[in-house]
Parts: C-alpha cells; sequence; structure tokens
C-alpha cells in the first residue's frame, strides 16, 4: 500500500473511532507510520484528508440507494425511501454521521456547494438530478425555481439535526408527513 493510501486507511479508521475533533494529525501520521511533514505532502490538512473520506463514503451510501430504488413508483414514494435509508446509512455510518456534527457541518456544506465540487458523486446530487429529471417531465411544478430544490432536501437534513428537540417520539412520523407535504406540494399543479 503507498503512503497516501495508508495515510487515508488510517485516517478513516481513527475518524470512525474517534470522530473528526477528537482526531489529530499527529495520531494519523503515527498510526500510517509516517511523519507529520509526510502527511502534509499529501493533504493539506486534517480537514482536507476527512472531505476525501467522507466523499468516498458518500459515493458508497448512493451507489447502494440508487440500486435499491424503484424509479418506477412514484415520487413521494421515491423520495421518501431515498431520504429514511440515507438517515438510516447516516446513523450508522461514523464518518457520514459527522454531517451531524455542528463543529465539522459547515465545512462539509461550504465544500458540497463550492464551485470544485460541481460533480460530486454525492446522494444530495442524486436526489437533485431526481427532481431535474422530474421537472423536465413536467411533473414538478413550474413555477418553484430550479435553485430551490436543493433547499427542500437541505432544510430536511437540518430537520433531522434536531428531532431531539422535536421529539424523538414523534419525529420519524413528523419527518414522513414533511417529505410527503414537500413533495405532494412540488409535483401538484398550481392552484390559482
Amino acid at each position: 500500500m503507498d503512503i497516501e493510501s495508508r495515510i487515508f486507511e488510517c485516517g478513516k479508521d481513527l475518524f470512525s473511532a474517534k470522530g473528526f475533533k477528537k482526531t489529530n494529525i499527529k495520531e494519523i501520521a503515527e498510526h500510517a507510520g509516517i511523519g507529520v511533514g509526510t502527511f502534509y505532502n499529501y493533504y493539506a490538512s486534517k480537514e482536507q484528508l476527512f472531505i476525501e473520506i467522507y466523499k468516498q463514503e458518500n459515493k458508497k451510501l448512493k451507489n447502494r440507494l440508487t440500486e435499491s430504488l424503484d424509479l418506477t413508483q412514484e415520487p413521494v414514494h421515491i423520495i421518501s425511501q431515498l431520504l429514511k435509508e440515507n438517515q438510516e446509512a447516516i446513523h450508522a455510518n461514523p464518518i457520514l454521521k459527522e454531517w451531524y456534527n455542528q463543529d465539522f457541518y459547515k465545512e462539509l456544506e461550504r465544500h458540497y456547494r463550492d464551485e470544485d465540487s460541481q460533480s460530486m458523486d454525492s446522494v444530495r446530487d442524486f436526489y437533485l438530478s431526481l427532481l431535474r429529471k422530474w421537472k423536465q417531465q413536467g411533473m414538478i411544478r413550474e413555477d418553484v425555481d430550479e435553485e430551490l430544490l436543493p433547499v427542500f432536501f437541505d432544510s430536511l437534513v437540518c430537520i433531522d439535526m434536531h428531532k431531539d428537540e422535536i421529539g424523538i417520539e414523534h419525529f420519524p412520523k413528523a419527518m414522513q408527513y414533511l417529505i410527503e407535504f414537500i413533495i405532494t406540494g412540488l409535483t401538484k399543479q398550481q392552484q390559482n
């Protein structure tokens, strides 16, 4: 295994075990059997390494989700299943779960919105491609600006981040209704 791959795998192991915040570059370098200076030959920061690991995990999740979905079903069912399985997978994967870490969320969010991330292979991109496809097919209301489409997905993620405050006992049903309301509202004909 080359040095970059060792750093990547050791970083992944440590981030999975300790989380992003509690892992430092010195530990990653020691675990990989290299010096801290060598780490910087491959990654500019701990954040850059983590984002690379996160992107790989997100791509694996997206591939699993797209293989499990039946795209011939109604949009409400497809989006509900996509978001439910996405949430379950995130909560089961310590790397993906960092999306809910308030300290790191803004860094990930900024990265996902950077121009350099336009071709990122993520669950979010898959969700947006479905909505755009449905809009082209006339299934999404014409009066909804395409730039708003990602906002609906992002708002559901934000709500998921606050499920304890909402009330964990009501959260699953409330989330299901919100997904249904959003998708039904997007796909309904505009009423005058």
